[in-house]
């Protein structure tokens, strides 16, 4: 998402509906209700991850070498995977681990690793966008200078770099978090920064700052409400970026190691076996796409929401949009022109 789409035409910030107004229009649309149950299921069920594997009675690390054929390379036994009522979803490949028990696990994983990052990647870019804002000209130029470099890197060779030097004292989720979320702030800093460059100059934190107030009291008092909308809008789309970025390092075999469970680990694993058992690839690409689907239909959700403008002009040009466009009345003179030609 693009971060120009957060904010109005003339580059100042949409002010904020109220909250029973935001409600009203986010709940308006039926693809946000059906996006946000889907999602709010899969965090109740990362979260109920021990009450469910114990209800399966099955352990995600352990092995069932018996459920695996050995003399086809350890495809699962049975079938789908080896589907049964001790197995519900069936069991990995040679391994004969409980299939169901690490992909809840592993939604634990990957989405509290995306959720985090996104804590952290919102905060130091809140920071550093009201410093360069407020700071004075030079605090603005050090910060942008510092931005546009951190938008021009390539992340992901600086990340492989960087997990490749991480001591392995530090645990692999913890460090995957502070990766993400070092690397991926500028836009958050980008969006408070030219929303605060253009609120600073309103009458009203003008009449703030002739009544005495300081620097931070003006940014805690009067940017900060204002900005709120535009910032929650770009950290909702910033949980589906971070949930790709984790299945992706785990995929390239640096992210999530072994016996710890993840979506992007088990897709990695599950490459070389996707004609002999389907499901072990099937079940963990399907629910990080469902994952993934649903945290942008809430994200574009929540930005409509916030900013119904941008709903219609999203629609220009398109067949909604021109219908609801009103026909240009003729003036009278044309009018009788034409009838008398």
């Amino acid at each position: 998402m693009s971060e120009a789409l957060l904010t109005t035409g003339a580059g100042v910030v949409a002010p904020a509906p109220g909250g029973r107004l935001f409600w009203r229009r986010l709940r308006a649309q039926r693809a946000v209700t059906a996006a946000a149950a889907v999602f709010v299921l899969l965090v109740l069920v990362a979260l109920a991850a021990p009450l469910l594997t114990a209800l399966e009675g099955q352990d995600p690390n352990a092995f069932h070498p018996t459920l695996v054929d050995s003399a086809s390379g350890g495809v699962p036994i049975g079938p789908f995977g080896g589907i049964s009522g001790e197995h519900w979803l069936g069991v990995e490949p040679q391994t004969g681990r409980d299939l169901f028990a690490r992909i809840v696990y592993g939604a634990r994983v990957s989405l509290g690793v995306a959720f985090v990052a996104t804590l952290i990647q919102v905060a130091l870019g809140v920071a550093l966008g009201l410093f360069a804002a407020l700071g004075g000209r030079w605090a603005d130029q050090i910060v942008s200078r510092v931005t546009d470099v951190a938008a021009a890197l390539p992340m992901l060779v600086i990340t492989l770099g960087l997990l490749a030097v991480a001591p392995a004292s530090i645990p692999r989720p913890v460090l995957i978090t502070l990766i993400i979320a070092g690397l991926g702030w500028f836009g958050t800093s980008k969006i408070v920064r030219a929303g605060a460059l253009s609120l600073k100059t309103l009458d009203h934190v003008s009449a703030a700052r002739l009544s005495g107030w300081g620097t931070w009291a003006i940014a805690r008092r009067e940017l900060l409400p204002a900005l709120a909308a535009p910032v929650i809008t770009y950290a909702v789309l910033l949980v589906p970026t971070n949930v790709v970025a984790e299945a992706a390092l785990s995929f390239l075999g640096v992210g999530i190691k072994p016996p710890t469970p993840s979506w992007g680990q088990m897709l990695t694993d599950a490459n070389t076996w996707y004609q002999a058992a389907p499901t072990y690839l099937l079940l963990p690409a399907g629910l990080l796409f469902i994952t993934v689907l649903s945290l942008t239909v809430i994200g574009e959700g929540v930005r409509t929401a916030l900013d119904p403008r941008a709903a219609s002009r999203l629609r220009v040009g398109t067949r909604k949009g021109l219908k609801s466009r009103k026909p240009l009345r003729q003036s009278p003179r044309k009018s009788l022109k034409e009838k008398a030609s």
